[in-house]
């Protein structure tokens, strides 16, 4: 059973002392739980193929559902995607940082290996200062909801530490996330967007956006 380091970040102390730990853990290919503005999220560096897999393993999930990839600055985007059409920048402009994930063409020169994404990567810049903080420091993380497959997602680190504590090095006490809800996932690979998830932003905020531009996006979710 691995001895869970669980760090707060009430003072200014504690928060540099937690998220150097977090970073420190992700560069030794580990993984660590942060908060998000949504939901607690379980992190591994996204280049490390040993350390994806790991938190494929520690949620149950098998390689057909990668994690999305969190980064800590919208120009990160197109380090890592390809192909961005104008409307996915509209919605990145209005809704970064923020509960919105966007997949997009993957950039094919990247060195990672993130499961069975046929060619794609989820984006999503966060709007929280600690998860931010991290980021900053480790570069792009492969991020999924701190939760093991079937359950809810873990909304403070008591619960993301009882489902997820024998596979992370590092948990981030944030207190409870005030979010709750999970972002919205949205498909830019096309010349249409497309809802695959229903999270934290309806259809009508985003196509307040979009509408304008004369392309509005469907919904799948």
């Amino acid at each position: 059973m691995t001895l869970v380091k669980r760090l707060g970040v009430t003072t200014e102390d504690e928060r540099e002392a937690a998220i150097e730990a977090a970073a420190t853990a992700v560069r030794r290919g580990l993984l660590v739980v942060l908060p998000t503005d949504t939901v607690y999220g379980v992190a591994a560096d996204a280049f490390d193929a040993d350390a994806v897999q790991a938190l494929l393993d520690a949620k149950g999930r098998g390689r057909e559902m990668p994690p999305p990839v969190l980064v800590s600055t919208a120009t990160t985007l197109d380090a890592l995607a390809v192909g961005v059409p104008t409307y996915a920048r509209a919605l990145v402009e209005r809704f970064w940082p923020g509960p919105l994930t966007i997949v997009c063409r993957q950039q094919t020169s990247l060195q990672w290996d993130l499961g069975e994404t046929r060619g794609t990567v989820a984006v999503r810049m966060p709007d929280h200062e600690v998860a931010l903080a991290v980021l900053e420091r480790t570069g792009p993380l492969a991020v999924s909801s701190a939760n093991t497959t079937g359950l809810p997602a873990a909304r403070d680190a008591d619960e993301a530490e009882r489902m997820l504590g024998d596979s992370v090095e590092v948990v981030v006490d944030g207190g409870p996330v005030d979010g709750g809800e999970a972002s919205t996932i949205v498909d830019c690979t096309g010349p249409q967007g497309r809802v695959l998830r229903r999270g934290a932003l309806s259809l009508e905020e985003l196509n307040e956006v979009l509408e304008p531009l004369g392309v509005p996006l469907t919904d799948e979710g």
